[in-house]
C-alpha cells in the first residue's frame, strides 16, 4: 500500500519512471502545467490559443436547434438530431470538442443497471459506438470489448447482482454469476478469498472519448449538421409571446448571434452558467473526480503493437493520441491500429468492486484505479476558461480507494503510479442526469448533470433528447431523468442541492435497498402536522423536499437531524441517531425488524380505521373561461360533471402513454375567494396529485395549456392546504362525530365532495378510497390542520383509529390492485395496458390528448398488460 500511496506523477519529457517510493505533491487547485505523461501531446494537439483563432467556421444566421457543448452529450444529441432528419442543427463549443470534462473520463460502459430503461439506454450507446458509427463513417471509435466484472463480497450484494442478471436476460444482455474459483480463472491477478461471487458481463467494454466524439461529429456533419469550435456562448435571448410565455429566440456568442427557437444545454460542469443566461435553474454541483494510472503490470496483456511509422503513442488516459509521418485524413492509421489492438483480444475485464467503492479499468498493460469517496472536493468557483485541464490530486482524499484496490488486486501494492487524473465532473441531487425542456423557458432543453456517466449513457440519452425536441416527448420513460421531477422550490436551493449531491456521490456504489431514504437535504418542506406526528412516533420519508409519514414507531420519537456529511469536512458524525438506526434496519432484502409494526397499521385500516396525513399532495386549481375545454382535452375521463363530483382520471401524452393519475373535482363558480377555492368565472376544477410528482403534473398541464392556447389559470395551493385521509370500516362513525354533515350513502355518495365544518373549521370533504375501504379525505386550510387532526384522533380513540404512513398505503393499495403512477404506471404504459380503460371516455365523442393512440392500440390489440398475481405462499422467491 505504501508504494501506491506515495506515488508522484512524472512529466512526459522525463525518462520512464521506475518502481520505488515517491514523494507526494500537495497542491489542490487547477493548474495550467500538468506533470503528467500526456502533457506534451495535449499541447501539440491544441496548438495556438483557441480564442485567438476565432470560430472554426462561420456562424449561420439561423438554426433550427443549437446545441451548446461539445462533449459526449452534445455530440450524441447533434448526431441523433441529424439522423432523425433535423436540418439546420448547430453545435457550439467554446474551445475544442471534449475539452471540458469528456476528454478525461474513464470511458467505461457497464450494460447492467437496476432500471430497464437504463439498460436500454446503455444498449443503444453500445450499438452506436461499437457498430453504427463505423458502418456510417468507416471510422473506428476506439471501442474495446473486454468485458465487465462486478464483485460481491457479501450475500446481499450477490443477490443484487442476480437481480441484475435476471433483468439483463429480458433485454438480451449476456451475463453470468461466477464462483470465486471461476473468477480467479478469468482474472488471475484478483484476490478472491473474500468473495461470495461475481457477475461477469462479457460484452461490456471501454470507449475512447476523443475517438467517439470526433466520429459522432463527422457523422452528424455528413447529414448537414454543423460543428463550430472556438465559439463561446455569451447569452441566450428570450422573447415573451402574446400569451405571456417565455420562449427561446436566439443564442449570442463572441462572434455573432444565431436566431433559433431551440437550445440544448449540454455544457456539463458549465451548464448552470448557461442556464443563468436564460433564467433557467440547473441543480448540479461540480466536484473533483479522480483516478490514477499505474505503471506496467506483469500478467496483463499488452494492447500495443506499434507500426514502424508511428513516432509517438500516448494512451495514459482514454485518448489515443497518435503522431505519425503521414498526417493526412486519409491515413486511416488510427482506425487500423484500433482494429489491430482489438483483434488481438483483451480478456481481462474491467472491474467494479462496489463494496470497496473502487473500479479497476484495464488500460493497455496497466490499470486505472478510481472510485467514489465520502469526502469529494467541491469545485466552488467554476472557471469558464478551464479547458483540457486537470487538478492536482489530493492524496488525503484519494488514498481511501487504495486499500480496496490492493485487497482486490494485490500486485498493486508493489506497482508504481505513472499518472494521476483529477478533473471536474458535474453531479446532481439524485445522481441522475438532467434532461428535457426546462419548465421556466419553452425551447430550452437540458442534457447535462451526468454524474461521470455521460459517455456510457450518451448514446441512449442523446437519442431520447432528440426525440424530445422533435416530438415533444421522449420515446422511453425518462421521468427519472426529466428536470421536471424536481420541485421548483428546490432547483435553486443551494443547501439542498449541495447536501443531496454529496450524499448521492458518496453512496453511488451502495446497495440499492427498496426502502432506503436520504439523510441529506431533509426538513426542507414540512406540513402543519409535522411536529404533531413526530411526537406520536412518525418515521418520515422524503419526497421532493417534503417530509411525509412513512410509518409510526412505538419506541418514541425519531427526528431527522441536520446532515452530518457522514463525518466528512470536519463535521461530527451523529451518534446514537435513532432515525439513522431505524433506517439501517431497512438495509435488507428481507423483512425489516419493524415489519410487524407496519403490518398492524395495515390491519387496523382493514379492521377499524387509520388516519393518513397526505398534506404533501399537490393541490391545483384549474379555472377560467376555457377551463372546461382544457379539462376535456387534458383528462382521459369525463370530468365535466356537475359541481360536487370527483373523478379519478389519467392524463396522457400524444402516444397514449400515462403522464399522471389524479383526482379532479368539479367546483361551482364563486365571486368570493376563500381558503378552499379561488374566485373565478366560467368553469373550475380542483386537482389532487401525488406530491412526489406534483412538479411533473404542473409542468405537463402548463405545457398543454400553452400549446393549445386555452384561456384559463392553473393555481398552485399545495402549501396552503393540508390533507387528512381517514380510511377503514369505522371511518364513517368516527367522522360523523367531527363533521357537521350527513355521511350516509344517500347523502354523501362515493366520488363526491362537499364543503363542511370539522371541529368548527371549514374543510372540503371527499368520499374517496385509495386502499379499498370506506373513507374520506379532508382538505383543510393550513391554519386548521392541527385542530382538525386532533378532533379526528379524539373521536377515533374508542373506535381503534391509528396513525399510519405510506408504507401501509403501498401495501394496502397493491393488495387491491390499485396503480400508483411511476411505481406501477409510467409514461410508456397506456391506460388500456394498465387495466385503467374505465378512466378513458372512449365511448363518448369528446376528443382528448392521446385518444387517437388509444383507439389505434385498441384496434390492433394490446401487446402487453399489467396484471396482479395473488400467491398462496406468504413469501415468494423468484
Amino acid at each position: 500500500m505504501a508504494w501506491l500511496s506515495r506515488a508522484l506523477r512524472v512529466a512526459a519529457t522525463c525518462p520512464p519512471p521506475v518502481l520505488g517510493p515517491r514523494a507526494l505533491t500537495g497542491r489542490a487547485g487547477p493548474t495550467t502545467e500538468k506533470s503528467v505523461p500526456y502533457q506534451r501531446t495535449l499541447k501539440e494537439a491544441q496548438g495556438p490559443s483557441a480564442v485567438a483563432q476565432g470560430p472554426s467556421q462561420p456562424l449561420p444566421s439561423t438554426a433550427n436547434v443549437v446545441v451548446i457543448g461539445g462533449g459526449s452529450l452534445g455530440c450524441q444529441t447533434l448526431y441523433h438530431l441529424a439522423k432523425l432528419g433535423v436540418s439546420g442543427a448547430v453545435l457550439l463549443e467554446r474551445e475544442r470538442l471534449t475539452s471540458g470534462t469528456t476528454w478525461h473520463t474513464a470511458g467505461l460502459l457497464w450494460q447492467l443497471r437496476p432500471s430497464d430503461v437504463e439498460v436500454e439506454l446503455l444498449a443503444h450507446t453500445r450499438r452506436v459506438v461499437s457498430r453504427d458509427l463505423e458502418e456510417e463513417t468507416g471510422l473506428h471509435t476506439g471501442w474495446i470489448q473486454n468485458g465487465g466484472l462486478f464483485i460481491a463480497s457479501n450475500r446481499q450484494r450477490l443477490d443484487e447482482y442476480k437481480r441484475l442478471m435476471s433483468l439483463g436476460k429480458a433485454y438480451g444482455v449476456e451475463s453470468h454469476v461466477l464462483s470465486p474459483a471461476e473468477t480467479k480463472a478469468l482474472y488471475p491477478l484478483m484476490n478472491v478469498d473474500d468473495l461470495y461471487g461475481t457477475l461477469y458481463v462479457p460484452h461490456d467494454g471501454t470507449m475512447d472519448p476523443a475517438g467517439t466524439c470526433t466520429t459522432l461529429a463527422r457523422a452528424a456533419a455528413a447529414r448537414g449538421a454543423q460543428v463550430i469550435e472556438n465559439c463561446p456562448v455569451t447569452g441566450i435571448h428570450v422573447r415573451t409571446d402574446d400569451f405571456g410565455v417565455r420562449r427561446v429566440a436566439a443564442v449570442e456568442t463572441e462572434h455573432g448571434s444565431i436566431q433559433t427557437p431551440c437550445v440544448v444545454n449540454c455544457a456539463g460542469v458549465w451548464a448552470s452558467a448557461v442556464g443563468r443566461m436564460a433564467g433557467v435553474k440547473v441543480p448540479l454541483v461540480a466536484m473533483h473526480h479522480a483516478y490514477v494510472v499505474t505503471e506496467r503490470i506483469e500478467g496483463i496483456q499488452s494492447m500495443f503493437c506499434p507500426a514502424p511509422h508511428i513516432r509517438e503513442i500516448t494512451y495514459n488516459l482514454t485518448h489515443l493520441f497518435i503522431w505519425c509521418s503521414d498526417v493526412s485524413p486519409q491515413c486511416g492509421l488510427r482506425d487500423s491500429l484500433h482494429h489491430s489492438l482489438h483483434s488481438q483480444g483483451m480478456n481481462m475485464p474491467n472491474v467494479r468492486d462496489h463494496d470497496a467503492s473502487v473500479y479497476l479499468r484495464l488500460q493497455g498493460d496497466a490499470l486505472s484505479v478510481g472510485g467514489y469517496e465520502a469526502n469529494p472536493i467541491f469545485w466552488e468557483e467554476v472557471s469558464d476558461k478551464f479547458a483540457f485541464g486537470l487538478f492536482d490530486l489530493d492524496w488525503d482524499v484519494f488514498t481511501q480507494h487504495i486499500e480496496g484496490a490492493i485487497n482486490r488486486v494485490p500486485v498493486l501494492e508493489k506497482t508504481g503510479v505513472k499518472s494521476t487524473v483529477c478533473g471536474p465532473e458535474s453531479f446532481t441531487p439524485d445522481h441522475k442526469p438532467l434532461m428535457g425542456e426546462a419548465p421556466e423557458l419553452r425551447g430550452f432543453y437540458l442534457g447535462c448533470g451526468f454524474n461521470s456517466a455521460g459517455m456510457m449513457l450518451g448514446g441512449g440519452c442523446g437519442q431520447e433528447l432528440a426525440h424530445w425536441i422533435i416530438q415533444g416527448r421522449p420515446e422511453k420513460d425518462m421521468y427519472s431523468y426529466d428536470i421536471r421531477r424536481f420541485h421548483h422550490l428546490l432547483t435553486d436551493h443551494r443547501r439542498w442541492i449541495r447536501e443531496r449531491s454529496h450524499e448521492s456521490y458518496a453512496k453511488n456504489y451502495s446497495v440499492v435497498f427498496p426502502h432506503d431514504e436520504p439523510l441529506a437535504g431533509r426538513n426542507m418542506r414540512t406540513d402543519p402536522l409535522h411536529e404533531e406526528l413526530l411526537a406520536r412516533g412518525c418515521v418520515f420519508q422524503e419526497r421532493q423536499g417534503w417530509e411525509r409519514p412513512g410509518w409510526f414507531t412505538p419506541q418514541g420519537t425519531a427526528p431527522v437531524l441536520q446532515y452530518d456529511y457522514y463525518g466528512a469536512y470536519g463535521n461530527q458524525a451523529h451518534e446514537d441517531y435513532t432515525y439513522g438506526c431505524l433506517l439501517g434496519d431497512e438495509y435488507t432484502f428481507d423483512f425489516p425488524p419493524h415489519h410487524d409494526v407496519i403490518k398492524k397499521e395495515c390491519l387496523a385500516c382493514r379492521g377499524a380505521a387509520a388516519v393518513f396525513n397526505m398534506s404533501y399532495f399537490g393541490k391545483f386549481y384549474l379555472v377560467g373561461l376555457d377551463a372546461r375545454k382544457a379539462a376535456d382535452w387534458l383528462f382521459s375521463a369525463d370530468v365535466s360533471r356537475p359541481p360536487g363530483s370527483t373523478v379519478y382520471t389519467c392524463m396522457l401524452n400524444h402516444r397514449g402513454g400515462t403522464e399522471s393519475d389524479l383526482t379532479v373535482s368539479r367546483l361551482a363558480p364563486s365571486s368570493q375567494a376563500s381558503a378552499l377555492a379561488p374566485a373565478f368565472e366560467g368553469d373550475g376544477y380542483y386537482l389532487a396529485v401525488g406530491g412526489a410528482v406534483a412538479q411533473h403534473n404542473w409542468s405537463h398541464i402548463s405545457t398543454v395549456l400553452q400549446d393549445q392556447k386555452f384561456r384559463c389559470q392553473l393555481i398552485d395551493s399545495s402549501e396552503d392546504l393540508g390533507m387528512i385521509s381517514i380510511q377503514g370500516p369505522a371511518s364513517r362513525t368516527i367522522l360523523q362525530e367531527v363533521l357537521d354533515a350527513d355521511l350516509s350513502n344517500e347523502a354523501f355518495p362515493f366520488s363526491t365532495h362537499k364543503l363542511v365544518r370539522a371541529a368548527g373549521h371549514l374543510v372540503r370533504a371527499m368520499r374517496l378510497s385509495f386502499v379499498g375501504e370506506l373513507g374520506w379525505e379532508l382538505h383543510v386550510p393550513r391554519s386548521a390542520c392541527v385542530p382538525v387532526y386532533q378532533a379526528v384522533m379524539t373521536a377515533g380513540t374508542k373506535h381503534g383509529l391509528v396513525n399510519a404512513g405510506y408504507r401501509a398505503i403501498d401495501s394496502l393499495s397493491i393488495e387491491k390492485g390499485y396503480r400508483h403512477w411511476h411505481a406501477d404506471l409510467r409514461p410508456d404504459d397506456s391506460p388500456l395496458e394498465a387495466g385503467l380503460a374505465f378512466t378513458c371516455k372512449l365511448k363518448s365523442a369528446v376528443p382528448f390528448l392521446g385518444r387517437e393512440a388509444l383507439e389505434k392500440q385498441r384496434a390492433h390489440g394490446l401487446p402487453r398488460r399489467l396484471v396482479c398475481f395473488t400467491v398462496d405462499e406468504s413469501r415468494w422467491t423468484l
